[in-house]
């Protein structure tokens, strides 16, 4: 899959783990997100999909933090929130949001299967373990969507591995260092400027 990876995402990175700032960064992160593939969405249907689009992110902040802590770098445990979420669009028929064809999704189950495995995640059950105990609210799916797929928004070729676009545009294999210099400041929601990531 290829993402975008700045500062913001580092910084992100930084303050998910924090008291208070996390949960404003998490917060934020959440609503761009839901917003963000809302937007997507076939003709009427953004404002049907968002409840289920912001819970089932905010479940992924939990997982992110989860593939940080067993040692991915922040574009792989990102990357695997984003694959998580493509599952989910794809078992919806959601696929006018998909970022890469449903013809590659086994391969970037595969990538991540480790991880997958010990935390439940299938495509089929995109959360696993962290699916919230009172779960997530659901939105109607469009499954005759899936006999004749439409991915508007998806870039095939990127399943064999995690590629970053920089600011500059240049695209990297794998991801970029983290920066000696991030600042907890720069996370989108960490202060009060609008700020976006993806």
């Amino acid at each position: 899959m290829k993402l975008r990876q700045n500062v913001k995402h580092f910084a992100a990175k930084q303050a998910l783990t924090l008291p208070v700032v996390g949960q404003k960064v998490n917060d934020r992160l959440v609503d761009f997100h839901a917003d963000y593939f809302a937007e997507k969405s076939a003709d009427g249907r953004a404002t049907e999909r968002r409840p289920h689009l912001a819970d089932f992110f905010d479940a992924t902040m939990d997982t992110y933090v989860a593939a940080l802590d067993a040692g991915y770098p922040e574009a792989e445990a990102r990357e695997i929130t984003h694959v998580q979420a493509n599952f989910d669009f794809y078992n919806h028929g959601w696929t006018e949001m998909m970022e890469f064809p449903s013809d590659e999704l086994q391969e970037h189950y595969d990538r991540y299967a480790g991880f997958f495995e010990r935390h439940g995640i299938t495509i089929a059950d995109p959360l696993g373990a962290f699916r919230p105990g009172d779960g997530i609210r659901e939105a109607p799916s469009t499954p005759e969507k899936l006999d004749d797929p439409e991915h508007p928004h998806a870039e095939g070729g990127f399943a064999d591995d995690v590629y970053v676009e920089t600011d500059d545009g240049e695209v990297i294999v794998g991801g970029q260092d983290e920066p000696g210099d991030v600042s907890v400041s720069d996370a989108p929601g960490a202060d009060d400027e609008s700020a976006r990531s993806d």
